[in-house]
């Protein structure tokens, strides 16, 4: 069980995260400080810097949060469940029970997402954290099909693919005319990546 401490760490960490978007989206990126995002999350911009090196970070961070719930997931589901679909409700766990997954979104809102995951600092940013919690995920995965996360090449292909695979499933959702829900695109694209890779332990 996760303690007290850590919970709170979680807490600021999602606190700045859920402030450095808000007012990025609010204000457009150029304009929001570190002092700013601080201020909205309560605490210090030395605060801040524990924690993210940057606004930028702070943003794309949820992208690693989200792939570190997912391995926690994976390594939680019935053993005896089928590897993809044990995968699919892992890489979904996160998106779940948030309104912007399940309707469409509104146009206001998809704007504002387009433009700010258009600037070039965030792409860049974005694909740093984009991976930097594969490993984890390889590790469940591994765990799941006795593989080797280190030595074996599947565990490592299924966590990239999966992780390009939602990724994709986010651009088309943002690019999509009418506007779509988020939570089903994500589905589909990993029930037809699972289709082409077969699971090693079977």
């Amino acid at each position: 069980m996760t303690g007290l401490r850590e919970r709170k760490k979680q807490a600021t960490r999602d606190a700045l995260m859920t402030a450095a978007l808000q007012l990025a989206l609010e204000r457009g990126l150029d304009t929001v400080r570190v002092e700013d995002i601080a201020e909205a999350a309560g605490v210090s911009p030395r605060t801040f810097n524990n924690y993210f090196s940057s606004k930028y970070e702070a943003i794309a961070a949820r992208h690693t949060d989200r792939t570190r719930h997912s391995a926690q997931v994976l390594r939680d589901r019935p053993p005896g469940e089928p590897l993809w679909e044990a995968v699919t409700r892992a890489m979904l766990a996160p998106w779940e029970g948030a309104e912007q997954t399940t309707l469409p979104p509104g146009p206001e809102a998809r704007a504002a997402l387009r433009l700010l995951t258009s600037a070039p600092a965030m792409e860049g940013e974005s694909l740093r954290v984009l991976f930097s919690a594969d490993g984890e995920l390889a590790a469940a995965v591994a765990e799941r099909t006795g593989t080797d996360s280190e030595r074996d090449f599947y565990p490592q292909l299924v966590a990239t693919a999966v992780i390009v695979a939602t990724q994709a499933a986010v651009r088309h959702w943002l690019q999509a005319e009418p506007a779509v829900p988020l939570l089903p695109l994500i589905e589909e694209a990993l029930r037809q990546l699972g289709a082409g890779f077969p699971d090693p332990s079977i």
